[in-house]
């Protein structure tokens, strides 16, 4: 750098260093207070904090919104009295981040193993409900087999009952009537004891009436008269009645008065056979007989 003057004067080699010092020293000031003065103004990035998601959250308006474009840098003032300098580099800001690759990929991969997981879940389900209809097929062929075999037991069963209650019908009915049997062989073989019985009873009664008779010296023949005696259980006569004469009134009275004559009557001590002989007996006599 070098100065001009109205007047003339002669040069000296040390005020020229002292001149060439001076000149250096501002230019070095200057590019201090450019580098300082740019540094000061710049501002440094704050730090980002991502969080990982694994489905994207709604778009918002805000959050669509562009990014706003990072501030100019500020130019420092030029001196008012010093020669231009070169500029020095300004730091442009960093451009935005691009999407996380790694996010992406993450988000992706989680989709696709969710898609994956809904995938094999349905399948599983599929196969589950499968399962459990032929399980449940099964179950009710099982549960029909087996009322088959049920109702198959119930059927033989009621059948064998019939049968074994047709059978005992059929003994008892058998049975009734050899009852029946036995009871009228038994009834049977009773009247024939009791007529029996009565039998020789009213010939006992017929010869003892007749051992008392005094026929009459008139009687011819061999007249019947019969009469209703009323009898004890005793034998003992009550009254007797002709109620069929002979014909003959002598007779007749012989007869009535040999049965009152013959009390008490011979009666059997069994009571059925008794009971053909009181309280009432028809008697018929005859002389010879």
């Amino acid at each position: 750098m070098s100065f001009q003057a109205d007047a003339p004067f002669v040069s000296r080699p040390g005020s020229n260093l002292i001149a060439g010092a001076l000149a250096l020293g501002v230019h070095v000031a200057f590019v201090l207070l450019l580098v300082f003065g740019v540094s000061w103004q710049t501002r440094h990035p704050a730090p980002v904090m991502v969080d990982l998601w694994e489905a994207l959250p709604p778009v918002t308006q805000s959050a669509a919104a562009k990014p706003s474009r990072p501030p100019a840098p500020v130019k420092a003032p030029a001196p008012a009295k010093a020669a231009p300098a070169p500029r020095p580099a300004v730091k442009e800001p960093p451009p935005p981040k691009a999407p996380d690759i790694a996010l992406e990929r993450k988000k992706a991969e989680a989709e696709r193993l969710q898609k994956l997981q809904a995938t094999q879940a349905a399948e599983e389900k599929a196969r589950a409900d499968a399962a459990k209809k032929a399980q449940e097929k099964q179950l009710a062929e099982q549960k029909k087999r087996e009322l088959l075999r049920q109702m198959e037991e119930e059927d033989l069963t009621r059948r064998m009952a019939d049968e074994a209650a047709a059978s005992e019908a059929r003994q008892a009915k058998l049975a009734e009537a050899q009852a029946k049997l036995a009871e009228a062989a038994a009834a049977s073989k009773r009247q024939a004891e009791l007529a029996s019985v009565v039998g020789q009873y009213r010939d006992l009664i017929s010869a003892k009436v007749r051992g008392n008779t005094r026929l009459p010296d008139n009687l011819t023949g061999n007249p019947q008269v019969r009469c209703l005696v009323k009898l004890l259980p005793t034998g003992e006569v009550v009254s007797v009645r002709v109620t069929q004469s002979s014909g003959n009134a002598a007779y007749d009275d012989a007869v009535v008065r040999a049965i009152e004559k013959s009390s008490p009557l011979p009666l059997p001590g069994d009571r059925d056979a008794r009971a053909a002989f009181v309280p009432e007996l028809s008697f018929v006599h005859r002389p010879k007989e």
